[in-house]
């Protein structure tokens, strides 16, 4: 057939990288020529949902709530998400509910059982396991009790890594259900016209003639360890390093302020938030991209944005990393949580420019020869549900 009717449910109100996982799935989806309806608390792809649009619902992003009632306020929404979700799908008839797995969600399988059409799970994380980390979970056992029936009971679940995908399969998930599908970028994005914008972003910089450009891209949070780049940069050999932030968040200011206070203000250099529509050309300015810190499962959209854009990526040596680059090959690896171990992989990219650019290329060569791509990413996804109806 042509094309699949696909009920998209998610609950996420934040704007910001589940946000964009939404919107570029959504969207390639729909390229693929699938019928998309969304349904959610607030709308990402830009186009109406289920039960309303985003009119209305803007003040959902920024409500804040303790956490007790959060939670509770979640698990009551698996009742009434379902039953919304069932009433959208009465009249949409889809071939599959797809829904973004969170924490106390049962709505996607309640609902696909329902309407009698089959499950894909979309999950990013181990929800539970990262709440109770945090000390944030406040109901743990039901926490536990759903996030196993959801596993166990979707059709298809879509985990981000392998490192993921095993540990849901530890978690209650089918092992024979789990599939891994990245996530991914748009390469057509950094054609030409990126290219020429970057070169007069970067000259806007005022640089110096040998600067090396090392950018990081995202919400900047504590966990991030930009201070491992910051201890970087004053050693010996990385005079040329400049760093530029592309993105706010809480570690902004202090990033800033660490890096005054070592003396590495002039090489420091912050853009604030960039538009999603924006962020091509900054990123193709880059000689290089960092992933100073990330958990063990995680797939960093930024990694993918770097090898769109043709620019060497830098990252942990860890396996959930490992799945997508290969050092000295297409990025270049440095151990977890090292300074010193990032300098010198930073040094062999500085000392030789023709290294960056080759990683970059490579790099790219290989999101293109994978399909780590949203379009690519939509034809997985529609691979794994002509699995179920076979």
């Amino acid at each position: 057939m042509s094309g699949y009717r696909i009920l998209y449910h998610h609950r996420i109100r934040a704007d910001d990288g589940q946000a964009v996982h939404v919107r570029e799935l959504i969207g390639a989806l729909r390229a693929e020529g699938h019928e998309v309806l969304e349904c959610a608390l607030v709308a990402k792809s830009g186009a109406a949902q289920a039960g309303g649009g985003a009119a209305g619902t803007g003040w959902l992003r920024h409500l804040r709530l303790p956490r007790l009632l959060t939670e509770a306020l979640e698990i009551v929404y698996g009742t009434a998400g379902a039953r919304r979700v069932v009433a959208a799908g009465r009249s949409f008839r889809p071939h599959f509910v797809y829904e973004r797995c969170a924490l106390h969600c049962r709505v996607g399988l309640l609902a696909a059982r329902a309407l009698g059409v089959p499950l894909l799970l979309e999950v990013n994380s181990p929800h539970v396991d990262e709440m109770r980390a945090l000390g944030l979970l406040r109901f743990a056992a039901r926490a536990r009790a759903s996030e196993r029936m959801v596993l166990a009971g979707a059709d298809r679940v879509l985990a981000v890594t392998r490192v993921l995908a095993d540990l849901l399969v530890a978690r209650g998930a089918r092992a024979e259900t789990v599939r891994v599908i990245p996530n991914g970028a748009e390469p057509d994005r950094y054609g030409p016209e990126a290219g020429a914008a970057s070169r007069t972003l970067r000259a806007g910089l005022r640089l110096p003639g040998e600067a090396f450009l090392l950018g990081f891209v995202g919400y900047l949070r504590p966990w991030h360890r930009l201070d491992l780049v910051l201890e970087a940069m004053r050693r010996p050999g990385l005079e040329a390093l400049h760093l530029v932030l592309i993105g706010d968040g809480p570690a902004l200011r202090p990033t800033l302020a660490a890096a005054g206070s070592a003396g590495l203000a002039g090489r420091v250099h912050a853009l604030g938030r960039v538009p999603p529509a924006d962020l091509p050309p900054r990123v193709a300015m880059c000689d290089a991209l960092l992933v100073p810190a990330i958990n063990a499962y995680a797939s960093p959209l930024k990694l993918f944005d770097a090898l769109a854009a043709g620019v060497a990526a830098v990252a942990p040596r860890q396996p959930n990393l490992e799945e997508v680059l290969r050092d000295g090959e297409d990025g270049v690896l440095f151990p977890p949580g090292d300074a010193a171990g990032l300098a010198e992989r930073l040094r062999w990219l500085v000392d030789d420019r023709t290294r960056a650019v080759r990683l970059g290329a490579a790099g790219r060569a290989s999101l293109l020869a994978h399909e780590w791509t949203w379009r690519g990413n939509a034809r997985r996804v529609v691979r794994a549900f002509e699995e179920v109806a076979q």
